[in-house]
């Protein structure tokens, strides 16, 4: 089955960096943003981490929460943060939630179902689906999935110093979004 647009955003339950957490009830009457890595203390991975924790605020004032997601474990995320914070600028206040079974990645269909059931040994290329950016709305489903662009951008380029194409393009139009859109209901009333 695949995941598509107006489909209700998987329910799943994951450590994060802030504890457990039910994604449903983690995302609440918020909109939010779940956004995957391949590898933690990748360059751009890193950037990428960077400028959301940049960002935090300008999506919490438009009712939206920020969430990350790599295959590796949370306790490598912790160590990640000190090296994302050093690079970005800002402190990452946001929860990273650890995939190290791949279940998510799976959930979400970023990884085949026989990718295996381990994140050992992976490298970020065996990871590369997993470079995804989900828009998930107040009544939890997906609002937009942005991957192609992200995915040829990075395999063309082998990297963009200021992130991806894809996250440019949800940071660039979540500044240009009134503070109070995502709390109407739908972003076509902020337009």
């Amino acid at each position: 089955m695949s995941l598509r647009i107006n489909d209700v955003a998987p329910d799943f339950t994951a450590e994060t960096t802030q504890g457990p957490i039910h994604f449903h009830e983690w995302i609440g009457d918020n909109w939010a943003v779940l956004f995957s890595h391949p590898k933690d203390f990748t360059p751009v991975c890193t950037t990428e981490l960077g400028a959301v924790a940049n960002l935090e605020s300008d999506f919490a004032k438009r009712g939206a929460k920020v969430i990350g997601l790599s295959v590796d474990p949370v306790s490598n995320h912790e160590k990640w943060a000190i090296d994302i914070e050093e690079v970005g600028g800002s402190k990452v206040n946001y929860p990273m939630i650890g995939d190290p079974e791949l279940k998510i990645a799976k959930l979400y269909d970023m990884l085949a179902a026989d990718a295996g059931e381990t994140s050992e040994g992976r490298t970020p290329a065996n990871n590369a689906p997993v470079r995804t950016v989900f828009v998930i709305g107040h009544d939890q489903k997906l609002i937009d999935r942005l991957d192609t662009i992200k995915h040829y951008i990075q395999q063309k380029t082998n990297r963009d110093t200021d992130g991806t194409l894809a996250f440019k393009l949800v940071t660039l139009s979540l500044q240009d979004l009134p503070q109070d859109c995502f709390g109407q209901g739908t972003l076509s009333n902020a337009f």
